[in-house]
């Protein structure tokens, strides 16, 4: 079944960007970025911006802008049955448009990864057509643990430290 990615979240003048794979089937269904209710991505960003992490998601959305960051996903659209990035097929990627998305959003420093798919499908199918543009020279990236609750070889606090550098890499 192909799938399709959401709009990403973000204002003209974000200065990060956290990219994930491609949404789960949760958060398909309820049209947000990690609906899952086991998925760590809200409450992280909750403790890191201080804000409460059960406001309904326009208002977590809004804190995320209003602190200059910016979400999204590597891939446009997918072949994937369920919610795994295992069960993506490779043949069916296709990745959003970063050219366009960087040419409208200049102030974007950091590019962080919600974990290594949406890293490596980044670096193998997006960044040789970004090394052309003259912000792909100064773009830092990191990867980050993965917020998926698939992801659970790290505690909820030593992912909370990695992903600090969101707010403290400038």
């Amino acid at each position: 079944m192909t799938i399709h990615a959401f709009p990403p979240i973000s204002t003209p003048t974000a200065t990060r960007l956290i990219l994930g794979s491609m949404p789960g089937v949760a958060s398909l269904q309820a049209q947000q970025y990690y609906a899952h209710p086991r998925n760590a991505f809200w409450p992280i960003m909750a403790q890191l911006l201080r804000f409460d992490g059960a406001l309904p998601y326009a208002s977590r959305v809004a804190a995320l802008q209003t602190a200059g960051i910016a979400v999204w996903d590597v891939l446009q659209s997918c072949e994937r049955v369920g919610s795994l990035d295992a069960a993506i097929a490779p043949a069916s990627i296709v990745a959003n448009d970063f050219a366009q998305f960087f040419a409208q959003h200049p102030q974007i420093t950091h590019v962080f990864f919600n974990g290594s798919l949406a890293e490596a499908t980044f670096k193998r199918t997006v960044l040789p057509q970004l090394n052309l543009l003259p912000q792909e020279q100064t773009l830092q990236y990191a990867r980050l643990p993965s917020s998926s609750p698939a992801h659970a070889a790290l505690s909820a606090d030593a992912k909370l430290a990695q992903w600090r550098q969101v707010i403290t890499d400038s």
